[in-house]
């Protein structure tokens, strides 16, 4: 076998894998370029063309017969040696068997010349090995997750996340920028093709001159933790205590006629992002807000410094809708997300020093006065997102994107090493499975390094805003790979309705880090929906890419049961040591089991013809959303307060949605997977449906998640459930009923096959 494996380097030398970009190549259409050899002569070899031998060069004229004759006897030297060769590939292990399974991509096999020939796929179930074409082999499903989770070990995580605790990756700092530039080295090395993209962005940042100042009677207090974008100035009101500044516990004041009105509310951390408990506060007429970690749900030390930021929204709230390069030509406007009140954050022992002079928390206060000066600075910061990418073998210009933040207030040990480290190992695992393991994906794999995640996914909306128009019908998915790991024993996700069929599929196939069963066991089997599913809430890091971009985006987290956040966000106290605890001394363990998770997801993705997006998912998502609408609306209507308004607009939407839905799957089921052009058209119409529930009706600097279901505003259908203003309500439920039927269109294959309710 030695020999064999010898002859055939000889022969075919190195296969080396291509540099390339995103587009699609015109003239090319689908197909990969492949560099087989240093001969020039080589370097412009289409692959993909269909079946066939290689061309060869005819012989010259006035040859003689004897050359001839050798060029003949050379032929079938070459044809025997090659069918040797074949036969011995076609007899080596099961470790190294391939097929494409029973959705998966006909991969082109490189025959004895050194040429690329396209194979076609070979009907089998997962786990078997058969021939692809000609004795060449291709990998099934278990060979490909197999490859990878013998790539993936506790050594390599160990000496990964070791490399990336440093002390120092505030955003934009010369820390952050070389962890950017080390991934991006990195990637090359990898012969992925890499790039970075630049950013000038507006940062808030305390003033280093001026520190922000909270006085209370004798009490004065300098917090060097603070929350970004919050407003600046000097305000002085009551002191109230507001529990986490919730609607309903806001409520609870005015029902003990305690003034929210110009008073300086006291907020306990937890159960909502900093920005809403602020926008909360703003709504009701308070002056400032004042957060801190209450001992309850934050068990460490409490002089522990707070950081966050408070605008309701992503990325630079100075250039909304728009991408910061440096060549853009930016409109004087600001995100309308950003609060006009001031907020700051104090420590444990700062609120009970407070609470104590109020009478403790019971005593709602409104009594003292309290003064909070804030005195942030915008600072102009350079931010490189750094990308690398493994091209796809059929369908190269649709992509998977894996992206991690890298950035932190402090070490941001479970913040942003773990996902950097799981982005740097899963790129390298699954670029070694394409250059010798056989794995040949359909799809591209990106793999993203993002920066200025703490201040609201601000590296990951600028890439959305630079490139959103290029993102329809090729970003297939988002798979976010920061805070994967918390703790141990328990497992939470919050993902799109198109995903969670992938995700039950995901769980069922990864082992429990309990050591029994799989994660699917782990979670209640049958009840996983309850126990796993949260909704997707504004400060996850993969909710731009869903309400922002209409792209199916996932995040998911390892947690330690009966807990479903990690206390130490935020502070400098989310380090190596604090994570250990976590997961019972097993973060490497732990770690293996992330990347597995989210590897399988990817790889799925990239690998079956048909994409993992299960459109059923969101019929129930659509029907319970429009359900409350429907009441809410025969209500008004039944009242007499709403005129002019069909109640069947909805119903008649809900139908189009639903048949295009029951068509869309009909078609899957009756549509030949063998066949690249019919499953692409398939795959373009699973790819329409999140995009399609964007609103085209509002603007994307006012109100910029424009999705109807997931997003933020009064087009959402959960914000018409509730609505008052009858003349609003009139015009967004229009809005909607054509949203959802524009939705319903583009799931069809054809125009004239919709309905013209």
């Amino acid at each position: 076998m030695d020999r064999v494996k010898s002859t055939v380097n000889n022969m075919i030398k190195s296969v080396q894998y291509s540099r390339f970009t995103l587009q699609r190549d015109e003239e090319a259409d689908r197909h990969v370029e492949i560099k087989l050899s240093d001969d020039p002569a080589d370097d412009n070899t289409e692959v993909g063309q269909g079946e066939g031998s290689p061309s060869f060069r005819p012989a010259l004229q006035g040859s003689s017969r004897r050359t001839q004759c050798l060029l003949v006897v050379g032929f079938l030297l070459i044809f025997i040696a090659g069918y040797f060769v074949s036969y011995a590939i076609h007899h080596r292990s099961a470790l190294d068997s391939v097929s494409c399974g029973n959705q998966s991509a006909a991969a082109g096999a490189v025959d004895q010349v050194g040429k690329e020939v396209t194979v076609k796929p070979q009907k089998q179930e997962d786990g078997k090995v058969e021939d692809a074409h000609d004795g060449e082999l291709q990998l099934n499903w278990q060979g490909i997750v197999q490859l990878l989770d013998d790539k993936l070990t506790s050594q390599a995580f160990d000496a990964r996340l070791k490399a990336f605790d440093v002390s120092s990756r505030l955003a934009g700092s010369e820390g952050d920028i070389h962890q950017g530039n080390l991934i991006a080295d990195e990637f090359k090395k990898l012969m992925l093709e890499s790039w970075t993209d630049v950013h000038y962005v507006q940062l808030q940042k305390p003033d280093s001159k001026r520190p922000n100042v909270i006085t209370f009677g004798s009490q004065v207090f300098k917090p060097t933790g603070y929350l970004a974008y919050s407003s600046t100035g000097k305000v002085e009101g009551k002191l109230v205590y507001g529990f986490y500044g919730r609607p309903q516990d806001l409520d609870a004041l005015q029902k003990e006629n305690v003034e929210v009105k110009g008073s300086v509310l006291l907020l306990r951390a937890g159960n909502l992002s900093f920005a809403e408990q602020v926008a909360n506060a703003e709504a009701r007429g308070a002056s400032a807000v004042l957060i801190y970690p209450d001992i309850e749900n934050y068990n460490y030390v409490a002089d522990t410094a707070l950081y966050g930021h408070v605008h309701l929204g992503s990325g630079d709230p100075y250039t909304p809708g728009f991408p910061s390069f440096n060549h853009t030509q930016f409109p004087p406007v600001q995100s309308s997300a950003l609060p006009k009140i001031l907020a700051q954050t104090i420590t444990a022992n700062m609120a009970k020093t407070l609470q104590d002079t109020i009478g403790g928390p019971k005593n709602l206060g409104g009594v003292e006065n309290i003064t909070v000066e804030v005195n942030n600075v915008l600072v102009n910061t350079e931010l490189h997102n750094v990308f690398g990418v493994i091209k796809g073998f059929v369908d190269p210009d649709q992509y998977v994107v894996l992206g991690a933040q890298r950035d932190a207030w402090g070490k941001g040990y479970a913040r942003a090493a773990v996902g950097s480290s799981v982005l740097l190992e899963l790129a390298k695992a699954i670029s070694e499975m394409v250059k010798k393991g056989g794995f040949r994906p359909r799809r591209s794999l990106v793999f993203a390094s993002w920066s200025a995640g703490e201040y609201g996914s601000v590296g990951a909306t600028e890439f959305l805003e630079g490139y959103l128009s290029s993102l329809d019908k090729r970003m297939c998915t988002y798979i976010s790979l920061d805070g994967m790991v918390w703790g141990r024993g328990g497992f939470i996700a919050s993902a799109s309705p198109l995903l969670e069929s992938l995700l039950e599929s995901t769980m069922k196939q990864v082992k429990s880090p309990l050591d029994r069963g799989t994660v699917y066991d782990m979670v209640g089997g049958t009840k996983w929906e309850a126990n796993v599913l949260r909704p997707m809430s504004i400060d996850d890091p993969a909710y731009p890419f869903l309400a922002f971009a209409g792209i199916p985006s996932i995040s998911f987290h390892f947690i330690t049961p009966r807990t479903e956040a990690y206390m130490y966000y935020g502070t400098s106290m989310d380090n190596m040591d604090h994570l250990k605890y976590n997961t019972g001394q097993r973060t490497s363990e732990m770690t293996v089991l992330a990347a597995q998770f989210a590897g399988r997801m990817a790889l799925r993705l990239v690998h079956d013809r048909l994409l993992n997006l299960d459109v059923r998912r969101y019929s129930q998502v659509v029907t319970k959303a429009l359900r409350k609408v429907s009441r809410h609306v025969y209500q008004l209507i039944q009242n007499g307060q709403l005129k002019d308004v069909d109640p069947d607009w909805l119903a008649n939407a809900h139908g189009s949605f639903q048949r295009a839905v029951a068509n869309l799957n009909i078609a899957i089921d009756h549509t030949d997977l063998s066949e690249d052009q019919a499953c692409r058209l398939l795959n373009e119409r699973l790819m329409s449906v999140e995009q399609n529930l964007l609103s085209p009706y509002v603007s994307i600097v006012e109100n910029p998640f424009r999705h109807i279901l997931m997003g933020q505003g009064p087009h959402t259908l959960a914000s018409i459930a509730e609505m008052t203003d009858l003349k609003e309500l009139h015009t967004q439920l229009a809005y909607a009923t054509w949203n959802m039927k524009g939705c319903a269109n583009g799931m069809m294959s054809d125009i004239w096959e919709d309905d013209d309710d």
